[in-house]
């Protein structure tokens, strides 16, 4: 496998199939959504987890959302989806907003930070919604950058930031948003705003007068 795919262009199905075969075994690559770029690996494999928040030098008391391309995905990671909730993945997903849900416990408690909770997303880009479908398992993925610098929108920076530290880079061109998605949890009926991101409270409040 390729240490740098250029999908600028032209998207080479075939190599994202490696790809997501690295992201199964527990390889960790960086590769666009469409709000910024994302650095993952399966979300389902603890010590894959585990090295991702060591590369990215994320604090381990800090949460890792999964990126799913599926209603099934969020049935298996995720428990008691509230009709809220529902409505909000109705509205939104695919696209930049990330839904705090109860956890299963198939979810390792290194990606929720061993909260009983979990951040799920599904994202609208291609390349992002292809890798997830063919490693066939959420993919845990906080923004590629070290924390504490800016959400990574730019693979030249992204690149200088992990070098030597990740399987794959995916470069599909500067971020389309450049901000992260917002994130919103249900709270007795309530949505309530995390992190504002692209979609506004204004957008997900509108959903339940309709």
């Amino acid at each position: 496998m390729q240490n740098y795919l250029d999908f600028k262009e032209k998207i080479d199905y075939t190599k994202l199939k490696e790809v997501a075969r690295t992201i199964k075994q527990g390889g960790i690559i960086v590769f666009p959504t469409e709000t910024v770029y994302g650095i993952g690996t399966n979300g389902l494999k603890e010590n894959s987890v585990k090295r991702l928040y060591e590369v990215k030098q994320r604090p381990l008391n800090k949460p890792i959302s999964l990126l799913v391309n599926s209603m099934d995905m969020i049935n298996d990671i995720a428990q008691e989806i509230t009709d809220s909730e529902k409505a909000l993945i109705k509205e939104f997903f695919p696209g930049p907003l990330t839904i705090i849900l109860k956890k299963k416990d198939t979810v390792p408690n290194i990606v929720t930070a061993n909260s009983n909770t979990v951040g799920v997303r599904m994202p609208s880009n291609k390349i992002a919604l292809k890798l997830i479908e063919y490693a066939g398992v959420p993919i845990a993925t906080p923004s590629a950058n070290i924390s504490g610098k800016p959400s990574g929108t730019n693979m030249e920076d992204i690149m200088k930031d992990f070098e030597g530290k990740v399987d794959c880079y995916i470069d599909d061109g500067p971020s389309k948003i450049g901000i992260s998605s917002t994130i919103v949890q249900v709270i007795d009926g309530v949505p309530h705003i995390l992190r504002q991101g692209k979609i506004t409270k204004d957008q997900i409040m509108n959903i339940y007068k309709k």
